[in-house]
C-alpha cells in the first residue's frame, strides 16, 4: 500500500521563518530560500544534514574562487552557500527532521565556511600584491567571526545562570539577546511563562508615551527585523558578498567598517547583559566559581 507524502505550501514554509531575523536575511535571502525550500520539501528527499554539507561544499568553492581572485564568482557562490544554509533549517523545522548532530554540523560548518573564505580572500590578494595587510584582513575577519559566535551563547548562559539563581520568570528574557543565538540552538516550542510572584507585582502606572527607540523596535518587529541592525550575518554579507562584488578596492574599507559596527553591536549587547546582572543581583561566589570552571 502506497502512503502519499504530504505536499507543503509556501505558507507552510513561511511558518518556519524566525520570529525576528537580520535585515539581510529577511530582505535578500528568505525570499529566495523559502521558494527553494518549497521545491526541496516537495520534490526531493534531501535531508537537512545533506543540505548543510552542500552549503559547506559551496563555501569551499567560494573560498577557492576568492583565492583565484575571482571575486564576483566567489561572492555569488557564498550567497548560494548561505542561502542553502537557511534552507536546511527550514526543512528541519518543516518536516521535524532536525537532529542534535545536525545542530553541531550546521554550527561548525558555518565557522569553517567563514574561516576558509577569509583565508581565500587573504591568499588571493596577497598572491597578487604581496602586501601583508591582506593577511591581517583574513585573520581579523576570522577572529571577529569566532568571537561573535563564542560570545552570544556565553551571554545567554550568564543570563540563564542569574535567572535560575534569582528564580526569575521568563518575562525577564531579553528577546534581542535570544535573537543573537542561532535559532537551531533554541527550543522549538516557547517555554511557558510563569506567573509573577505577588511580592514582585509592580503597582499600576500611567502609560508613558512610547520613545522613538521603542516605536522603531515595534516597526522593525512587524517586519521580522531585529533592532540591532549589524550582526554576524550582515558582517558576512559585507565582507563576502557586497565588497567582492564592488571590487578589490572595497575589501578592506567595507570589512573594516562592518567589523567596527559588529564590535559596537557586541559592546551594546554585553552592556545590556551587564545591566541585567546588576538589576537582578549576582549569583553566589560558589556558583560563580562553578560556572567559570564548567
Amino acid at each position: 500500500m502506497l502512503v502519499s507524502m504530504r505536499t507543503y505550501s509556501l505558507d507552510d514554509v513561511y511558518g518556519t521563518r524566525k520570529r525576528r531575523d537580520s535585515w539581510w536575511t529577511v530582505y535578500f535571502v528568505d525570499p529566495v530560500a523559502c521558494r527553494v525550500a518549497l521545491v526541496v520539501a516537495n520534490r526531493t528527499r534531501l535531508t537537512p544534514n545533506a543540505l548543510t554539507v552542500l552549503s559547506l561544499v559551496l563555501g569551499m568553492v567560494s573560498a577557492a574562487c576568492f583565492a583565484a581572485d575571482q571575486l564576483v564568482a566567489g561572492a555569488v557562490v557564498f550567497y548560494l552557500s548561505f542561502m542553502i544554509d537557511c534552507v536546511d533549517g527550514k526543512i528541519a523545522r518543516l518536516k521535524g527532521t532536525g537532529t542534535p548532530f545536525g545542530l553541531w554540523l550546521d554550527y561548525v560548518g558555518d565557522r569553517i565556511r567563514v574561516v576558509l573564505c577569509a583565508g581565500g580572500l587573504a591568499c588571493g590578494q596577497y598572491t597578487l600584491t604581496g602586501e601583508v595587510r591582506w593577511v591581517f584582513l583574513g585573520a581579523a575577519v576570522a577572529v571577529l567571526d569566532l568571537f561573535r559566535y563564542v560570545n552570544a551563547p556565553q551571554m545567554k548562559r550568564v543570563r540563564e545562570a542569574v535567572r535560575e539563581a534569582r528564580q526569575l520568570p521568563v518575562l525577564d528574557e531579553d528577546p534581542e539577546l535570544l535573537d543573537e543565538v542561532p535559532l537551531e540552538q533554541l527550543p522549538l516550542e516557547p517555554r511557558p511563562r510563569e506567573p509573577l510572584p505577588l511580592e514582585r507585582v509592580a503597582p499600576e502606572r500611567a502609560p508613558r508615551p512610547r520613545s522613538f527607540p521603542r516605536r522603531l523596535n515595534r516597526f522593525l518587529a512587524r517586519r521580522r527585523v531585529r533592532s540591532h541592525l549589524i550582526s554576524g550575518i550582515e558582517f558576512h554579507a559585507a565582507v563576502f558578498v557586497v565588497a567582492p562584488l564592488a571590487g578589490a578596492w572595497a575589501l578592506i574599507p567595507l570589512a573594516a567598517m562592518a567589523g567596527v559596527l559588529l564590535l559596537a553591536n557586541e559592546v551594546v549587547l554585553v552592556y545590556r547583559m551587564w545591566l541585567f546582572t546588576r538589576r537582578h543581583g549576582v549569583v553566589s561566589s560558589q556558583e560563580s566559581r562553578e560556572h567559570v570552571l564548567v
